[in-house]
């Protein structure tokens, strides 16, 4: 019966396993002829596991090490219906390129399936498995191309680099495990309680640092622009989006479930992070003439307002992060979108000078970029600039109105790189004509471009209805 239970709790992540297995399967013996039909199934998958996920039954699996609450099953319907669009945007990109394998699709699936155990993690053990089943398939995904020297520059300073955070976050697991004597986030939380040791501190230190790499946190962050720019832009186009949204939930959860007793401790590493993100994210892009290069560096600024949101320690600050890493991965999708439908003499378009006069002859992108520019960078009445809204009122209801203020100058400093962008568009002359856009990516970009405005404005109450009941984890 128990296990009945547990499968029960579990049936999304059964679905995606499954299903990429069987695809698999039907990949290998269909060869070339098959990779319509993976692309199509994984979709549905995908789509099948959001909808058992809003569904399904919330409850403990597997001796507390599975837990499915409100806040897991809000981040992994996000988690799985942008990893749909992911398989969209690949399927039609990687064709266009000459790249297209079925292995793209079942890719993201593992990652998928790695992202929902990270945000259902309810001891050490289980957060390790979901992180290694989701970073070996972002691995294998940022090396795709294996005929091209950037991406397989990309793919393998991915996977130094992430097995060297894999080594810390084992480490500091191991100090906290010697501490607690115990795995599971509540054992600890209750041996915290009790005393307070140096080997839970330093465990705990090495852990943030271990997950502080996975989001690209500075100074953990110098994986980041590499990869973005030598791995496929769908791939990273996903890298940005659903990836960031687990480890962010993963981090709430473990500092809210396991070390809430010492919210002063790591209140201090998560505010170091958090500043050192936003204002190496604002700066570094400055000076960034690659368009993947520059999100790269928008990517690292934007953790760090969210990481300000967890470091409020309260329900009020997971809130405000759940919207506001939701509102991002719409802009950011939608950016990348826009980007895969750009390409000049069949190529694509990846240097921001490129961009000059683009409102020439595709007017309709041009329009959706200005939106998408404006938005992430935080205008009014645009999705970033609400996104935002909930970060620094947080941040100051939580009285760190000094980090909140350095967020607003790190936002400002930004602005510079959006607004370039938005006036080559506009003002430049172009350097010739651009290729017919494909539907997929048009489409998704045109979405997103729609939902930061007006659409946004309609979607705030639910969007943070449901975040509000999300919210209920172990920070009060």
């Amino acid at each position: 019966m128990e296990i009945t239970n547990a499968l029960s709790i579990a049936t999304p992540e059964l679905i995606v396993v499954i299903g990429a297995m069987a695809l698999l399967m039907v990949g290998a013996y269909g060869g070339d002829k098959a990779r319509p039909a993976v692309s199509l199934l994984a979709g549905l998958v995908l789509i099948g596991a959001a909808v058992a996920s809003a569904t399904g039954p919330l409850g403990e699996a597997f001796l507390g090490a599975f837990i499915n609450d409100q806040l897991a099953v809000f981040a992994k319907v996000a988690i799985y219906l942008a990893s749909a669009v992911a398989v969209l945007l690949g399927h039609g990109w990687m064709q266009r390129n000459n790249q297209a394998r079925f292995e793209y699709p079942i890719l993201i699936l593992l990652a998928a399936a790695g992202m929902s155990m990270m945000v259902s993690a309810g001891d050490l053990i289980s957060m390790y498995v979901g992180i290694e089943l989701q970073s070996l398939a972002l691995y294998v995904m940022a090396a795709f191309n294996r005929d091209d020297a950037k991406g397989s520059e990309a793919g393998l300073k991915y996977f130094v680099l992430g097995a060297l955070s894999s080594g810390l976050l084992l480490y500091g697991a191991s100090l906290i495990y010697g501490f607690a004597g115990s795995m599971r986030f509540e054992d600890i939380a209750a041996a915290a309680a009790g005393a307070q040791g140096t080997s839970l501190i330093f465990g705990l230190v090495f852990l943030l640092c271990g997950l502080g790499f996975k989001i690209s946190a500075a100074p953990f962050h110098m994986w980041t622009p590499d990869v973005y720019e030598g791995a496929p832009t769908p791939a990273v186009a996903f890298f940005a989006a659903a990836p960031k949204l687990a480890a962010m939930v993963l981090i709430a959860r473990t500092l809210g479930e396991g070390f809430e007793v010492i919210a002063d401790q790591w209140r201090q590493v998560i505010l170091a992070l958090a500043v050192l993100s936003f204002l190496v994210g604002a700066f570094g892009g400055l000076m960034q003439k690659n368009i993947k290069r520059l999100l790269a560096y928008s990517s690292i600024a934007n953790m760090g307002y969210a990481l300000l949101a967890i470091a409020v320690g309260s329900a009020v600050g997971v809130k405000a992060m759940l919207v506001f890493m939701v509102l991002y991965m719409i802009d950011v999708t939608g950016f990348f979108a826009a980007l895969m439908a750009l390409s000049r003499g069949g190529r694509p378009i990846e240097r921001i000078e490129d961009l000059a006069g683009l409102k020439a002859d595709r007017p309709g992108t041009a329009i959706v970029l200005t939106f998408l520019s404006l938005s992430v960078l935080g205008m009014p009445p645009f999705s970033g600039f609400w996104a935002k809204v909930f970060v620094f009122g947080a941040a100051i209801q939580g009285g760190l109105w000094v980090f909140a203020a350095l967020g607003l100058v790190a936002s400002v400093v930004a602005a510079f790189y959006y607004l370039r962008i938005i006036k080559l568009i506009w003002f430049d002359a172009s350097p010739g004509a651009t290729d017919p856009a494909p539907r997929d990516a048009q489409w998704v970009a045109y979405a997103a471009a729609a939902f930061s405005f007006p659409l946004v404005l309609l979607a705030l109450g639910p969007l943070d209805g449901l975040a509000a009941a999300a919210r209920l984890i172990g920070l009060g």
